[in-house]
C-alpha cells in the first residue's frame, strides 16, 4: 500500500522515500515474525475462537484491515502530499524515535522467542531482559515507532491530512484499551494469577513503559 502510494505521487521526495522504508521493514519483520510463530506452533492461537464462525472471521478479517489503514494514515498522507519534501529536523528526530521502537519491539519479540524455545520454559512466563521492565515492551516499542512516523509526516500534512495524526494514538488505544495487552493481562492472570511469583513479578514490573523494576513491591 504505501509503496503503492509512492510510485502514483507527485515528484518522490527524500521524506516519502524514507517514510516508505520504514514501513516497509516494519512489515517485513513482522510478517517474518508472525510465519514464523505460526510455523513453529502449527497454528494462530488467536483465530481458535473465531475460525469456526464465517461472520466473526470475516470481522476479525474487516478489523485488521482497518487497523491497518488507521496505523498507516499518517504515513500515506505524508507520502502523497505535494508537501512531502526533503528530510529535516523532523525526518531526523522521527526516524530516531522509530529506530528506538522498532528496536524494543524487535528484541523484545526475539528474547520472548528464544524463551519460548527452551523445553525448560514451557508453561512459564518470561521476566527476563526487557521483560523484566515491561511486561509487554514489544507493545511499547509498536507505539513508539508510530510515532516516530507520524513526527516524520508532520511537515507534509495539510487541511484535512492532519487528521492522520490520530495514527500513533489509535495504535495507543488499539493495544492498551482493545485487543493487546488487556487480553494477555487477562490470560496471564488466569494462567499464572495463582502463582505468589507471578503476582510480585506484575506488582513490581511497568506495564507497558519500561521502566527499572519496584524494589518495594510486595
Amino acid at each position: 500500500m504505501a509503496t503503492l502510494a509512492l510510485v502514483l505521487s507527485p515528484p518522490i521526495g527524500a521524506r516519502s522515500i524514507l517514510l516508505v522504508a520504514l514501513v516497509v521493514i516494519w512489515a517485513a519483520r513482522l510478517s517474518t515474525f508472525l510465519f514464523r510463530r505460526v510455523v513453529r506452533a502449527g497454528k494462530d492461537d488467536r483465530f481458535d475462537e473465531i475460525k469456526a464462525s464465517f461472520l466473526s472471521f470475516l470481522n476479525a478479517w474487516n478489523t485488521q484491515g482497518l487497523w491497518i489503514s488507521f496505523t498507516l494514515a499518517a504515513a500515506l498522507a505524508a507520502v502523497t502530499s505535494t508537501r512531502a519534501g526533503d528530510i529535516d529536523a523532523f525526518a531526523v528526530v522521527g526516524l530516531l524515535i522509530w529506530i528506538v521502537g522498532f528496536s524494543i519491539e524487535a528484541v523484545a519479540d526475539a528474547q520472548k522467542r528464544r524463551f519460548r524455545a527452551d523445553p525448560a520454559n514451557k508453561g512459564r512466563y518470561i521476566r527476563t531482559g526487557l521483560w523484566s521492565w515491561s511486561r509487554h515492551p514489544n507493545y511499547f516499542g509498536e507505539i513508539t515507532l508510530w510515532t516516530g512516523v507520524a513526527i516524520i509526516a508532520l511537515p507534509a500534512l495539510q487541511g484535512w491530512q492532519w487528521v492522520t495524526l490520530i495514527s500513533p494514538v489509535f495504535v495507543f488505544l488499539l493495544i492498551t484499551r482493545v485487543s493487546g495487552v488487556p487480553i494477555l493481562e487477562k490470560r496471564a492472570d488466569a494462567k499464572w494469577g495463582g502463582e505468589a511469583d507471578y503476582r510480585a513479578y506484575k506488582s513490581r514490573t511497568s506495564v507497558l513503559v519500561p521502566l527499572p523494576p519496584r524494589a518495594d513491591a510486595k
